[in-house]
């Protein structure tokens, strides 16, 4: 399932489809990461994607963990592609998916 709320390149879209969140996350150097203070009992808490310099606060957990959590949380990822100058963005967050609607 993927929703697109504009086409323009340097506008925010949002997405629930995995294989473009991650080509998104991996083409600006981005991994699947938990901040640490909301794991649960080895689980994966808060969602981020860590680009470099890597932050101290979040665990790296891989793709699997990270979109099994994206799901049950029932999230979208609002991102951008290229800023309005024509850079690449790293511009996201994660927002529930009823927003979105």
């Amino acid at each position: 399932m993927s929703a697109t709320k504009t086409t323009a390149d340097h506008e925010a879209r949002t997405t629930t489809d995995h294989r473009t969140i991650q080509k998104w996350a991996e083409e600006r150097g981005g991994k699947p990461a938990t901040v640490r203070a909301t794991e649960e009992d080895g689980h994966a808490g808060v969602l981020r994607i860590d680009f470099d310099p890597k932050e101290k606060a979040l665990d790296p957990i891989d793709w699997d963990e990270f979109f099994r959590k994206f799901d049950e949380s029932k999230l979208a990822f609002l991102y951008q592609d290229h800023t309005k100058d024509g850079g690449l963005s790293r511009f996201h967050k994660f927002v529930h998916r009823t927003s979105t609607r």
